[in-house]
C-alpha cells in the first residue's frame, strides 16, 4: 500500500526547507536580475547558505555529500524548495543538473563518477543534457535523431546540432545524444572539447535557468571511447532512466511555485475589497481559489504515487507520464487564476505572478508537451484493455 504519512524527520526537514525558501531565497529574487538565470555569484553564494543550513543536495548520496532522500522525501522537499525560483538552485536541485545527477549515479562508470558526479553534486560546476534538435530532427520524437556519432583513431566524432540545450552557456560539460552505428549512443562532453561550441542563447519567455536555453554545434567534436556513458548503443534506454524521475522532479518543483502564486492571491482576495467586501467573500474568486486547491491536492498525490513507484523500483513510466501531464496543465492554470484574481496587480512587476507565469507556461512542453504524454496514456489503456479477456 502506499503511505502517505511522513516521518517526523522529514517533517522537520520540510519545515527547514520552507524557512530558509522564505528567510533566504525570496529576500534574494528581487537581485536575480540576469537575463537567462540567476548570476553564478548570487547561486554560490545560495548554495553556501544552504550548505550552512545542512539543505544542501537532498537528493544526492550522503557518499557525495547529500542527504540521501528516497523519492518519496524528495517530493516533500523539492515541493517546498520550489515555493521560490531561486530555492532549487540553492539545494543544487534544480534542473537539468539534478537529473543528470541521477544518470550519472546509475549509468556512469566509477572514472566517470570521480570526474562528472562528484564535481557536480558538489555544486562547483554546472552541466546540460544534449538531447534536443532543431526540426527535422528529434523533439518528442527521439527516433528522429539526426546528430551522429562515428569511431576515429582513438575514440569517436560526433557531428550534429542541437537546441534548447538548457544551461549550456557556462556548463562545464554536456550528455550528448548521438546515433552510432549501433544505435543512439550516450556521450560525455567536455565543453573545451574541440569541435563543441554554443552558438547563440535561444530568446525564450522563460529566464530562470542559469546558461538560458541554447543552440550547441558539434563538428566533428572528438571525445575518447571513456567520454561513452553506459554502453554503445543504449541510448535511449539511458534517456528512459533519467527522463521519468526528471518529469516528475520538475512537477515537484513547479507544484511549490504554484502554492505560491495560490498564497499571493488568497492575500490580495482578503486585503483587497470591491463592491463594498473583500474580493475573497465573492463567489467566482471563491471558485478559482477552490479549483486551485483542488488541484494542488490532486497533483500532489500524483506526484506522491509515482515517487512510491520509483521508490519500489519499478520503471513508472506510466505514472510520470500521468503526473506531469496533469500536473503541467494545473499548475498553468492555478497560476492563470492567481493573475487574474490580482488584477493589474498581478500582471505587474509589483507582485511575482507574472514572472512566475513566464516560468510555468513551457513546462507545458518541457520533458514532453502534454500531448505526448496523453498519446502515450492512451495508448497504454487501449494495450490493457485488448489484453483484457
Amino acid at each position: 500500500m502506499i503511505d502517505f504519512s511522513l516521518d517526523p524527520q522529514l517533517v522537520e526537514l520540510r519545515d527547514r526547507v520552507a524557512a530558509f525558501v522564505r528567510d533566504t531565497a525570496i529576500p534574494a529574487e528581487a537581485r536575480d536580475v540576469s537575463e537567462h538565470g540567476l548570476d553564478e555569484g548570487l547561486r554560490r553564494e545560495l548554495q553556501d547558505a544552504a550548505r550552512a543550513a545542512g539543505l544542501f543536495a537532498p537528493q544526492v548520496a550522503r557518499a557525495l555529500g547529500g542527504l540521501g532522500l528516497g523519492m518519496r522525501e524528495v517530493a516533500v522537499v523539492f515541493e517546498e524548495a520550489g515555493y521560490s525560483l531561486l530555492g532549487p538552485q540553492a539545494l543544487n536541485c534544480a534542473a537539468p543538473d539534478e537529473g543528470n545527477m541521477h544518470l550519472l549515479s546509475v549509468v556512469a562508470d566509477p572514472g566517470q563518477r570521480e570526474r562528472y558526479l562528484a564535481p557536480l553534486a558538489a555544486g562547483v560546476v554546472r552541466s546540460c543534457f544534449a538531447m534536443t534538435e532543431p526540426a527535422p530532427g528529434a523533439g518528442s520524437d527521439p527516433s528522429m535523431l539526426r546528430t551522429t556519432a562515428e569511431r576515429v583513431d582513438g575514440g569517436w566524432s560526433i557531428t550534429g546540432r542541437k537546441w534548447f540545450v538548457t544551461g549550456a552557456e557556462g556548463a562545464a560539460f554536456a550528455i550528448c545524444m548521438a546515433r552510432a552505428p549501433e544505435g543512439a549512443t550516450m556521450f560525455l562532453v567536455d565543453a573545451d572539447s574541440p569541435g563543441w561550441r554554443v552558438e547563440r542563447v535561444v530568446d525564450a519567455m522563460d529566464r530562470s535557468f542559469p546558461g538560458g536555453h541554447c543552440e550547441v554545434v558539434f563538428d566533428d567534436c572528438r571525445v575518447g571511447d571513456d567520454a561513452v556513458l553506459g554502453a554503445v548503443g543504449e541510448g535511449f534506454r539511458y534517456a528512459q532512466v533519467r527522463l521519468a524521475p526528471a518529469r516528475l522532479t520538475h512537477c515537484m518543483r513547479w507544484l511549490g511555485l504554484a502554492r505560491r502564486a495560490l498564497d499571493v492571491a488568497i492575500d490580495r482576495a482578503r486585503e483587497r475589497e470591491a463592491f463594498g467586501q473583500p474580493l475573497a467573500e465573492l463567489g467566482m474568486v471563491q471558485e478559482r481559489i477552490a479549483r486551485s486547491v483542488i488541484d494542488i491536492e490532486a497533483s500532489r498525490a500524483l506526484i506522491w504515487k509515482c515517487a512510491w513507484a520509483l521508490d519500489e523500483g519499478r520503471p513508472a513510466h506510466h505514472e510520470s507520464s500521468v503526473a506531469k501531464a496533469f500536473v503541467a496543465e494545473a499548475v498553468g492554470c492555478i497560476v492563470d487564476r492567481a493573475l487574474q484574481i490580482c488584477g493589474a496587480l498581478g500582471v505587474s512587476g509589483d507582485a511575482p505572478l507574472a514572472r512566475i507565469y513566464a516560468e510555468v507556461r513551457p513546462f507545458r512542453i518541457y520533458d514532453g508537451p502534454t500531448e505526448t504524454h496523453l498519446w502515450s496514456i492512451a495508448r497504454r489503456a487501449v494495450r490493457r484493455r485488448t489484453s483484457t479477456p
